[in-house]
């Protein structure tokens, strides 16, 4: 499972008990630094396939994640580990520093 994985309100859940380390990008297709880091994440999702599970909320049409989960802003990266969010950023940030924050929890 290379490719980032597109996850509903409803999948949501699931979709985070089921894999070990996930990482949730919540988009939007009229989102610029979205479309700017989308390149980044397809990059990451092929490079650590097998340890960390990449999915995508389009936040337009998920609203029930993005108001449990406080986000304000998008980009927003969630990152779960066992099921639990350990970490959560916001905008847009270059490879280096994303693939840095997601090592510290592998």
């Amino acid at each position: 499972m290379a490719a980032p994985v597109q996850v509903t309100d409803q999948e949501f859940d699931t979709f985070v008990a089921q894999h070990p380390f996930v990482v949730v990008d919540f988009w939007a297709v009229w989102c610029g630094p979205c479309k700017a880091i989308e390149p980044i994440i397809k990059d990451l999702a092929v490079k650590y396939d097998g340890k960390v599970t990449f999915g995508k909320v389009d936040a337009d049409a998920n609203p029930m994640k993005i108001r449990q989960y406080g986000i304000m802003g998008i980009p927003t990266l969630l990152m779960f580990k066992g099921g639990t969010l350990v970490d959560t950023l916001v905008g847009a940030m270059p490879r280096a520093a994303l693939e840095a924050r997601i090592a510290k929890h592998l």
